[in-house]
């Protein structure tokens, strides 16, 4: 087996191709079932054993692909992450304009998270299993988020920002919608999603007054000026 790659490497070529499509089918179907495992009971409860019988194949087999649970665990984040990034490319890369992008992107997560609904506790757990693995997990999710962003503020379709601060803010904003409504339950309608693009793209402030005008100063409340009481004979 060959040697694994480096925290880096792993998001660029999270494992090395196999000679034969049988291997590679087998070592895709331990990442598979590693996910499902992994997202039932967690990293340090699960065992090697339960891995390969989800997996439909024998102990020894496992050691043939990875060298330990922790170097699959990576394997299982690198692979999730990859996925949705290039599920979120490919699905918004030849629409016309930014807004259409953010709208189709933000379902695009959604549904991809209904899909794979133990993401996200493999992705929490990475934050203590692996930091570092964790941390270029995140920079690559808001990297090429970044790029569009920036890309559409220079034609104007955007106003002008700080294009990996709005980055890092929209993934927030999808992060912990999707654990309310995704994982939490299944309650994201089309006019929740709706509502959402519309803040997104449009502001907070009611009234147009989120177009970057500053809004009125509020008049200043009335001075209440004691009266004397008058003098009584």
């Amino acid at each position: 087996m060959t040697d694994p790659p480096s925290r880096s490497e792993w998001f660029r070529h999270p494992l090395p191709p196999l000679p034969t499509q049988r291997g590679q089918r087998t070592r895709e179907r331990l990442i598979r079932a590693a996910e499902s495992v992994f997202g039932d009971v967690g990293f340090y409860d699960t065992r090697i054993s339960e891995i390969t019988r989800e997996a439909g194949v024998a102990s020894g087999t496992f050691y043939l692909y990875f060298s330990s649970k922790e170097q699959l665990f990576r394997a299982v984040l690198a692979s999730l992450n990859h996925d949705l990034r290039r599920t979120l490319r490919e699905g918004t890369g030849r629409l016309p304009n930014r807004a259409a992008m953010e709208s189709e992107g933000l379902r695009l997560f959604f549904r991809y998270l209904r899909r794979h609904r133990k993401l996200y506790r493999i992705v929490r757990e990475a934050a203590s299993v692996d930091p570092t693995l964790y941390h270029e997990h995140v920079r690559r999710m808001a990297a090429g988020y970044r790029i569009g962003l920036a890309r559409a503020m220079d034609t104007g379709e955007l106003k002008r920002a700080d294009p990996e601060l709005l980055a890092y803010a929209l993934l927030g904003i999808a992060d912990f919608v999707a654990t309310r409504y995704v994982i939490w339950g299944d309650g994201l309608t089309e006019t929740k999603i709706d509502q959402l693009v519309e803040m997104i793209l449009h502001g907070l402030v009611a009234n147009g007054e989120g177009d970057g005008q500053s809004s009125p100063a509020p008049s200043p409340a009335p001075s209440r000026r004691r009266t004397q009481p008058r003098n009584r004979r």
